[in-house]
C-alpha cells in the first residue's frame, strides 16, 4: 500500500527452505495461469521470509486492545477534522460515487480514514511492504495462514500481469491488504473499479480508484442506498433484553429508544442489539447496513467504528453514552504531545501519531513506574501533566 512509493526488497540472507518453497510454488502459479516472466519479476530479489510478517500476524491489537482503545485510535477530533476536510477537496468525486454507487460518502470517507487514515500511512516505511515477500511468508511460514497466503499471492502476481501496477509499486500492509482503502488481492480482483478511466484499477495512486473501489464493494456485497448503519440507543433500567432480530419498532416497545430522542425513521426495519461494553457503556441497535460494513472487515468493533466516524464527519454529535476508560481522555495533539516527551526522554522509540498501541503503552508504563505512578499505561490527562512537569 502506497502513494508512488517503490518497495526494495530488504536486504537478507538466502534462506535455502524458503527459495525451494518459492521452486516450488512455481509450478502452482503456472498452473493459475502465471507467466514464468511474470514470476520472475515478482520474486526478483525476494530470498528469505520476512520476520516482520509473522511477528505482526501473532498480535493484531484491534482484536486485543480494550474497547475504548480501539475506538479512541479510530475517532479522534483529528480523524473527523481532516474527514470533513476531505469532504469538501473531493465533494465532485463523493458526488459521482454517491450516484454510481448509493453508498453514503461519509461511509467512504471513515473507511478510507481508518484503513489508511486518508493515505497517509502509506507513505511509512514501517507499514508499507513488498506484497509478494509478506504474502510468501505467510504461506511459507504461519500454518494457519498458508492457505490464505497462497490464495492471495496467486491473485497478486494476476494484479502484475494483467498490468494494473508494477512490481516495484506492489505493496501493501503485512497481511497483503492494498492501497488507500486496503483491498486484499483477491478483493481487488473481485471489486476493484478504474473510477478515473484511464483504463488501470490503480488504488495505490489513484484516489478515485481506490475510494470507487471501496463504494462498489460496498454495494455488490447489498449495501441498501440511503439507509442507516444504525442509532445509538438508550436501554431502560433493570430489564433484559432479547438475543437476535425484531424491527425498530418492537425494540422501541420495549423502551429502546434513540439517544437523541428522535423517532426511527424506518421503524420497520430488522435490528440487532450492540453492547460492546455490557449495560454500562454505549449500546446501539445495528441494521443491514452494519452487517455490510462487516464484509469489509468481519469485526463488530470494525463496523461500528466506520458507522459512528461516519456520523461524526457528517456534523452529528459525539457519543451521547461514552466507552467505560478509567482515565480522562487526551485529544489528539494531547497524546502526540505525550509521545514526544516520551520520546525524548528515552521510553519511547515509535512513531508519533496520535495513536496508543502497544509500544506506547509500554512507554507510559515505565514513565509511570519510575515516578512512582501505577504503570497502568493508560494516556491520561494525569500522565500528561506529570511528564510536562519534567
Amino acid at each position: 500500500m502506497t502513494i508512488g512509493l517503490s518497495v526494495i526488497p530488504q536486504p537478507a540472507q538466502a534462506d535455502a527452505g524458503f527459495q525451494r518453497w518459492v521452486a516450488q510454488f512455481r509450478s502452482v502459479a503456472q498452473q493459475n495461469g502465471i507467466s514464468n516472466a511474470t514470476f520472475d519479476r515478482a520474486f526478483q530479489g525476494v530470498t528469505a521470509p520476512d520476520p516482520d510478517v509473522l511477528r505482526l500476524a501473532s498480535n493484531q491489537p484491534e482484536f486485543n486492545a480494550p474497547v475504548w482503545q480501539y475506538f479512541d485510535n479510530q475517532i479522534n477530533d483529528q480523524s473527523i477534522a481532516v474527514g470533513r476536510q476531505m469532504a469538501s477537496r473531493h465533494s465532485r468525486l463523493l458526488d459521482q460515487i454517491e450516484q454510481r454507487f448509493g453508498v453514503d460518502r461519509h461511509i467512504v470517507l471513515a473507511i478510507w480514514s481508518i484503513e489508511s487514515r486518508y493515505g497517509e500511512a502509506l507513505n511509512n516505511p514501517s507499514i508499507v511492504r513488498n506484497i509478494v515477500r509478506s504474502l510468501s511468508t505467510l504461506a511459507y511460514a504461519d500454518q494457519r495462514r498458508q492457505r490464505f497466503g497462497s490464495q492471495q499471492l496467486i491473485a497478486a502476481l494476476k494484479i502484475v500481469q494483467n498490468g494494473d501496477i508494477d512490481v516495484a509499486n506492489l505493496t501493501g500492509s503485512w497481511a497483503g491488504a492494498m492501497g488507500h482503502t486496503q483491498f486484499i488481492p483477491t478483493s481487488y480482483q473481485e471489486w476493484a473499479v478504474d473510477m478515473d478511466g484511464n483504463g488501470r484499477r490503480d488504488i495505490w495512486n489513484s484516489i478515485p480508484d481506490a475510494l470507487g473501489s471501496a463504494a462498489n464493494l460496498l454495494r455488490r456485497n447489498g449495501w441498501s442506498p440511503g439507509h442507516a448503519w444504525g442509532y445509538e440507543v438508550r436501554l431502560p433500567e433493570g430489564r433484559k433484553f432479547p438475543a437476535g432480530t425484531m424491527s425498530l419498532s418492537q425494540w422501541q416497545s420495549i423502551g429502546v429508544v434513540r439517544a437523541n430522542g428522535q423517532a426511527y425513521p424506518r421503524p420497520g426495519d430488522t435490528a440487532e442489539l450492540k453492547v460492546l461494553e455490557g449495560r454500562d457503556g454505549p449500546a446501539f441497535l445495528v441494521l443491514h447496513n452494519f452487517n455490510m460494513l462487516k464484509r469489509y472487515n468481519n469485526s463488530d468493533r470494525y463496523a461500528l467504528a466506520v458507522g459512528l466516524l461516519a456520523d461524526q464527519i457528517a456534523g452529528q454529535p459525539q457519543l451521547a453514552r461514552d466507552w467505560n476508560r478509567p482515565f480522562t481522555r487526551l485529544s489528539f495533539d494531547e497524546t502526540q504531545e505525550l509521545q514526544r516527551h516520551l520520546l525524548t526522554r528515552g521510553y519511547y522509540d515509535g512513531n508519533i501519531d496520535g495513536r496508543i498501541g502497544p509500544a506506547s503503552r509500554e512507554a507510559i508504563k515505565a514513565f509511570q513506574s519510575r515516578m512512582g505512578m501505577s504503570a497502568d499505561g493508560h494516556p491520561s490527562k494525569e500522565v500528561l501533566s506529570r511528564i510536562r512537569g519534567q
